[in-house]
């Protein structure tokens, strides 16, 4: 697949079309914090691919608006306040301590 400008907006589009049902997925589940929804872990991978689709954007060239790379920018500051939860550093449950399982359940 080339990456493309267009593609990355698709991306972006979903990531914010999803974190608005996500939003109200928790209200209509009795307002459960986002934080505390399971829905959570596949946001912030997710998002991950969109910043790391961005990079390779940046890195090919491509002509890049300012809206564009602004978009990029705020993307990445969001993943920085999630990127502990992206699959990669997720160990299964089974091999969890009590300890790491509440932690990331915000138990």
């Amino acid at each position: 697949m080339a990456i493309s400008i267009q593609t990355y907006i698709k991306l972006a589009n979903f990531y914010n079309e999803m974190s608005r049902v996500l939003s109200a997925v928790c209200v209509e589940k009795g307002g459960i914090a986002l934080e505390n929804y399971v829905g959570r872990f596949f946001a912030a991978d997710v998002l991950e691919y969109i910043v790391e689709y961005g990079n390779r954007l940046k890195k090919s060239g491509a002509q890049l608006t300012p809206e564009i790379t602004n978009a990029m920018d705020l993307f990445e500051k969001r993943f920085e306040s999630v990127k502990h939860l992206v699959t990669p550093t997720q160990k299964p449950i089974y091999e969890m301590t009590l300890e790491e399982f509440e932690k990331i359940m915000n138990i």
